[in-house]
């Protein structure tokens, strides 16, 4: 197999017939050329920087992390569509960090605009600007674009790998290349000659390309059907390699400790642990110290006999102070008004008013694998291996830590024990690298207690919302949303590129501006909060609260208006987007809302458009004996088109129990300047036993295709909630749920 690390210098086109240096072919143009990070070997080529074809067979360079959300097996199988190999028979490899494997859906997300209503002339906007992902070389798996993003790449390039090698073979057989045609993974010719695409790809490399055709939707055989996991057998028999699992050779483990007041360091004494057996170093991190043994529990254990003297927290305490700080931002200017119809300050004569203020909580992301990264440092080259969702960033960072050029670093993105975002953040990968300098010469994995994990995350902010509406004849007349919180973007783009973006905060507001009902008086305005409580992309983002803030509210104007909730909602939609209002329609259908339920019984209904998906979900509950059990979901979504089912219902599914878990127990508290959780025990979700039944249906009216692997966590929080009032009468508007109501933990 051919060698990945350094990247070679040679460059493709987009849709051109031009290959530069053998090596390349290209399906779309970003303004100057890119350059692509493989390098063959003898007999091997690059037919394309994601496609690698040698004696083995076929490689998929994936430019996407896999973190459990099935990417990867649905990104192969765009691959095989078009090379026409058989599926199973793909190999994957991650990317390394290079400017070629750009997410450019991620980055056309920034243009303005509601999403549902979107023009074609706004986009091909966003396509447009979505290129300028490469100047940045954000090389970036988050924000539900994975698929959206490779849809056309990826078909394009096995359709243009198949291309060249028919005109290989072509050349080779002195025949017209339309004599010619692929099936597994060979070019057959029409006297039933068939060469192996191995014994082409040298030849293949050297072609001149024509644009190709991609095959329509009626010739698939593997997109839109539920395929089996690639990642399936190596995760059901523990073969799996997660950044934790790395074994190079003269491995040694270490663990760290950082301020748990997010600051500096003032001193710290580790005599003891130096005398522990088993202890190779203790290493001054600048902020914090790193202890290197022979296996990672003996780190741990000396990292906690170092007496450490840590510098105060720079942001308020405790958790009411640090809300006051966010409630003191709706005194400031608003940094955006996404949304003005109307005339949001005038109560229409003879409306009902309706109010309500809602509260959330920071919250962990808690993935299962906690932080931890592989570094060997040489003097001259770093290699990190880490399961991360940003390797060119993660490149940047390593290599400031280590004094090099980034060319001098290689990054090996392994499989992710759970991202959610958390992955995105550089400090785990940093902090490994610090510590193989100074180990120089010796492979270094550093591993983060669950603590220091969780206490030690960018956290989904806390956030607060002032919401007024009126009802008038079973109708809302108007809805003024206000919601505080700091911005998750400005603070990690600063982490990430060194700036933070200006002007209004988008994402911030995501899930309230562009919710999709047709009020005519309709005002959003959100406001940012000065703080420096670490944050940052948390599944679903802004969204995730935002959501429970409308459509906690929609309720209340619904039980205002004397209407019911789910109708309530679709007059208000249907007009405005008929492709949401078809996904409540199907989830009332799903879970024959309206009909006769049980006394001990309580439904709830919410819906939210995040990330091109409108997803709407309804929430039984049942009162058993005075506990209330969670039991049953149905899901409705619209992915435009359903590429893998299966995968896009498992995504469901567990985007919903994430939200439900944070929505019934999960929180993060501040104390003496430090979060107050520390593990699963004070930091618990939904387990076997309190996880409900699921239904999902997956429509596809969408006139474009949406994300899945984020929008199922909003709507899960206020489908409960509306779910917990139906059956009590009493309304949350403050999470977790389990200090109100006894839930079945």
């Amino acid at each position: 197999m051919a060698s990945i690390g350094k990247i070679a210098r040679r460059t493709f086109l987009i849709g051109s017939a031009a290959i530069v240096g053998g090596a390349a072919f290209g399906a779309w143009y970003v303004g100057r050329p890119a350059a692509n990070p493989l390098r063959p070997g003898a007999g091997e080529a690059a037919l394309t920087p994601f496609v690698m074809i040698t004696q083995d067979g076929v490689t998929l360079i994936t430019p996407r992390a896999e973190m459990g959300q099935g990417t990867q097996t649905t990104l192969a199988a765009l691959i095989a569509e078009e090379l026409d190999v058989a599926w199973q028979d793909i190999r994957i490899m991650h990317g390394p960090p290079a400017a070629a494997y750009y997410n450019g859906a991620l980055m056309g997300e920034a243009i303005p605009g509601k999403g549902y209503d979107q023009s074609d002339f706004m986009h091909g906007l966003a396509e447009t600007i979505g290129k300028v992902g490469k100047v940045f070389e954000m090389q970036v798996t988050g924000g539900s674009t994975a698929m959206k993003d490779g849809f056309d790449r990826l078909r394009i390039a096995g359709a243009t790998a198949r291309e060249a090698l028919k005109s290989a073979a072509a050349a080779r057989l002195d025949v017209d290349v339309a004599q010619l045609r692929t099936e597994n993974g060979a070019v057959i010719a029409t006297d039933g000659t068939a060469i192996p695409y191995a014994d082409l790809a040298t030849e293949a490399a050297q072609v001149d390309l024509r644009a190709p055709d991609l095959r329509d939707p009626s010739e698939w055989k593997y997109l839109g059907q539920s395929m089996p996991r690639l990642d399936m057998v190596e995760k059901a028999t523990g073969t799996a390699t997660f950044g934790i699992d790395v074994r190079p050779e003269g491995l040694m483990f270490a663990a760290l400790r950082i301020n748990p007041r997010r600051a500096g360091m003032v001193s710290f004494d580790a005599s003891a642990a130096e005398t522990m057996p088993g202890v190779e170093r203790v290493v001054d991190l600048g902020t914090g110290i790193a202890v290197v043994g022979r296996n990672t529990w003996l780190a741990q254990q000396a990292a906690d006999a170092v007496e450490i003297e840590w510098e105060a927290a720079p942001y308020p305490a405790d958790t009411a102070a640090i809300f006051d700080r966010i409630a003191a931002a709706f005194d400031t200017g608003a940094n955006s008004t996404m949304r003005n119809d109307g005339d949001a300050d005038t109560l229409p004569q003879g409306a009902t008013d309706v109010t309500a203020n809602y509260s959330l909580p920071y919250l962990a992301h808690a993935t299962m694998e906690p932080m931890n990264a592989t570094a060997h440092f040489t003097g001259d080259t770093l290699t990190v291996w880490c399961g991360n969702q940003a390797p060119t960033f993660t490149r940047d960072h390593c290599a400031r830590a280590a004094g090099l050029d980034p060319d001098k670093v290689e990054v090996i993105t392994t499989y992710l024990g759970g991202g959610f975002g958390r992955r995105g953040e550089m400090d785990f990968s940093t902090y490994a690298a610090q510590l193989a300098v100074a180990m120089q010469g010796t492979p270094v994995q550093l591993t983060w207690s669950r603590e220091e994990d969780m206490r030690h995350d960018f956290y989904r902010p806390g956030a607060m919302a002032r919401m007024r509406g009126a009802v008038q004849d079973g109708r809302a007349v108007l809805l003024d949303a206000q919601v505080a919180a700091q911005s998750t973007t400005q603070q990690a783009m600063g982490r990430w590129l060194g700036m933070s973006p200006g002007g209004p905060d988008k994402g911030h507001v995501d899930g309230l501006f562009n919710a999709p009902y047709a009020i005519p008086n309709h005002r959003v305005r959100g406001y940012l909060a000065d703080l420096a409580v670490p944050v940052g992309f948390w599944r679903s983002v802004g969204a995730s609260f935002n959501a429970f803030f409308q459509d906690c509210f929609m309720d209340e104007m619904a039980h205002a208006a004397g209407a019911d909730p789910l109708e309530f909602r679709l007059a208000l939609m249907r007009d405005e987007y008929p492709t949401g209002a078809a996904v409540l329609e199907a989830v009332r259908e799903m879970s024959g809302w309206g009909g006769d339920k049980p006394a001990n019984t309580g439904r709830g209904v919410a819906f939210c458009y995040s990330f091109g998906t409108p997803v709407a979900q309804v929430v039984e509950v049942v009162d058993e004996d005075g506990t209330i059990r969670i039991a049953r979901v149905w899901i409705a979504c619209d992915v435009g088109t359903a590429l893998d089912p299966g995968i896009i219902e498992a995504q469901m599914v567990g985007g919903c129990i994430y939200g439900l878990s944070a929505a019934v127990s999960e929180e993060i508290t501040f104390a003496d300047g430090m979060a107050e959780q520390g593990n699963f025990p004070d930091y618990d979700a939904l387990r076997m036993h309190n996880t409900p039944e699921f239904s999902v249906r997956i429509l596809e009216n969408n006139l474009r295709m949406g994300g899945v692997g984020e929008p199922g966590t909003p709507p899960a929080a206020p489908a409960l909630a509306n779910a917990l009032f139906d059956l009590t009468g009493t309304r949350a508007r403050d999470l977790p749920l389990n200090r109100t109501f006894d839930l079945l933990i």
